[in-house]
C-alpha cells in the first residue's frame, strides 16, 4: 500500500461514515456528505470495514475507493442538478 498514499493525506482520517438506522451507509469527507451507499453495497461495505476496523488508513482507503473520483468537478454538476 507505499504506493496508493504517496502524500500521506489519509493518515489525516479526511473520510468518516455513518450508520442511518435503515442500514445505509453516508460517507463524508471532511465534514460534508458526499455519498450514500445503499443496502447491499452497504452491507458489503460496512463488512469490509469491520475486517479493518484496528487498520485506520485502510478503512479511509476502503472510504475513499467508494466515493469514487468525486473531486473532479462532478460535484458541482450535482449542485446545479439540485436547483433545477
Amino acid at each position: 500500500m507505499s504506493g496508493i498514499d504517496k502524500r500521506n493525506r489519509l493518515s489525516e482520517e479526511p473520510f468518516t461514515y455513518e450508520i442511518t438506522k435503515n442500514g445505509n451507509v453516508a460517507i463524508y469527507y471532511e465534514g460534508k456528505q458526499i455519498k450514500v451507499v445503499k443496502e447491499n453495497e452497504a452491507e458489503r461495505l460496512l463488512a469490509k470495514i469491520h475486517e479493518a476496523e484496528q487498520q485506520t488508513i485502510e478503512v479511509q482507503l476502503l472510504l475513499a475507493k467508494m466515493t469514487g473520483n468525486f473531486k473532479r468537478g462532478n460535484e458541482k454538476l450535482g449542485k446545479q442538478k439540485r436547483k433545477v
